[in-house]
């Protein structure tokens, strides 16, 4: 159909996802705010979702395979015409099709689903902020409850004299793990360590801690997740203010 060559200059409305939080049997849902196609529009009323407009009588309801294309060659226009801002609407809703599009691999709708959960394909900051803040309360509160270790380890130095020749060595004690009831491990001076850790591990990469064991592969795994998320974050940011 070379939708990628059609131009929407201007005002185009088209039709919005129902406004305001509504619920899909028990579960509470608040749909994304974004410009959708009205085959899409009857697709969701056609899988039971309440105030998604309906298809007339007599008018076939496309499916995601089939939509998707849709959405990508109207996301090109708009980004052939340096329009990449309003494209993220036609973006988002390529995804979605793709998403529920039951002819994919497994795997590659369940990798869309996490993208969608995170940072809702890379649009939507706020949901990435979210889960970043989340994830540093969670890192901060192991560090607390396990990460950090009873005591700071100390290092201490030995010499030994041979002759006339001096050899010194220093070693450093093994971080020993915390014991005693865990309300006891959340005190300040425990929070403000492992708040530094954090802060440490997302934003200044800087060189570890003395961790235990627990607190060790919790700020590895700490520098693996927060940084994408803070990264998704800015991608958002980016994709709504470029030009």
């Amino acid at each position: 159909m070379h939708l990628d060559q059609l131009r929407l200059e201007g005002d185009c409305p088209l039709a919005l996802p129902p406004a305001g939080v509504l619920r899909q049997g028990r579960i509470p849902m608040r749909w994304t705010v974004r410009r959708t196609l009205v085959e899409e529009q009857n697709w969701r009323a056609a899988r039971g979702y309440d105030a998604w407009m309906a298809a007339p009588a007599g008018v076939e309801v496309l499916e995601p395979s089939t939509l998707a294309p849709l959405y990508r060659q109207l996301r090109k226009s708009f980004e052939d015409s340096r329009n990449e801002p309003d494209a993220a609407d036609f973006y988002y809703g390529e995804m979605e099709m793709r998403r529920h599009d039951l002819k994919r691999p497994r795997a590659e709708r369940a990798l869309l689903s996490l993208y969608w959960a995170v940072s809702g394909y890379g649009l939507r900051a706020s949901r990435a902020l979210v889960w970043l803040l989340g994830a540093m309360v969670a890192t901060v509160l192991v560090m607390m409850l396990w990460g950090l270790p009873k005591d700071v380890p100390t290092t201490g130095t030995g010499g030994r004299s041979t002759g006339q020749s001096v050899s010194q060595a220093s070693s450093t004690t093994d971080p020993v793990n915390p014991d005693g009831p865990l309300t006891r491990r959340m005190t300040s001076e425990r929070f403000e360590k492992s708040v530094r850790v954090v802060i440490n591990s997302v934003v200044f990469r800087s060189a570890p801690q003395s961790l235990t064991t627990s607190g060790t592969y919790t700020e590895m795994l700490s520098r693996l997740v927060e940084p994408a998320l803070l990264g998704l974050a800015a991608l958002a940011l980016r994709g709504r203010v470029k030009r």
